[in-house]
């Protein structure tokens, strides 16, 4: 199972009103594992940076002056992301932004149901708790120590790291039984795994000498003791 971890920085808040995208960053997960593939572009914007959008990544117009258009890296982003789902906090934000992007370049959006939404998975699973990303790298102690400023690539591998706590830790389809029920997307549902019985009990490992001394360490003990009731009850 193949899946794009994605982060993105833009110039503002809404596209409809003129922002533009100004950095993509993504990573890929195979079977919910890093594989070290990642897709990072910085995108020249046509517009002047404002203040506010600044202050939060960093880019300036002198830096994305002389970077790729969104439309001359478009093919080489869908490429990447292939037909795998797209695991993004507050996914609504930035699939609202790659979608204007397609638009404007007469391209095919993405259905906002390829988007696995951490920020709402991170709301359900802890209601009430801040649900930040730098929250859940507290909460899961992953080190964000480099993240001063956001940056597309940077938060797209610590948000991988928290996905995969949400979700259960690495590897969280690993289980020691391969009676696990299926969801119709494919994965697997690790919270249906149960517990089997053993087939065969284990045989004992103690040896008769050492059953021996515990049975006389409990005669000692009297009737009264703990162990003698257990015994007794055991041997019902």
């Amino acid at each position: 199972m193949r899946e794009i971890v994605l982060d993105t920085e833009t110039t503002g808040l809404d596209p409809a009103s003129g922002d533009r995208i100004v950095e993509i960053g993504a990573v890929e997960l195979v079977n919910h594992m890093p594989t070290g593939q990642r897709f990072h572009k910085y995108v020249n914007p046509q517009r002047a940076m404002p203040s506010e959008a600044f202050a939060v990544h960093g880019l300036s117009d002198d830096f994305l002056r002389d970077k790729p258009l969104f439309s001359e890296i478009a093919q080489e982003f869908l490429d990447f992301i292939a037909e795998a789902n797209l695991v993004i906090h507050n996914a609504a934000f930035d699939m609202k932004f790659i979608n204007a992007e397609l638009s404007w370049l007469k391209r095919p959006t993405l259905p906002l149901e390829r988007a696995i939404d951490t920020l709402a998975i991170a709301r359900q699973k802890f209601p009430g708790s801040p649900a930040s990303l730098d929250a859940l790298c507290r909460r899961f102690a992953i080190d964000n120590a480099g993240r001063t400023l956001h940056g597309a690539l940077l938060d797209s591998e610590i948000l991988a790291e928290v996905y995969l706590e949400l979700i259960g830790g690495r590897q969280p389809d690993l289980m020691l039984s391969v009676t696990r029920s299926t969801r119709a997307d494919g994965q697997i549902a690790p919270q249906d795994w149960r517990a089997e019985p053993r087939r065969h009990p284990l045989p004992s490992r103690l040896t008769p000498e050492e059953k021996a001394a515990h049975r006389a360490l409990v005669d000692s003990m009297g009737e009264a003791a703990l162990w003698a009731r257990m015994d007794q009850a055991s041997a019902v």
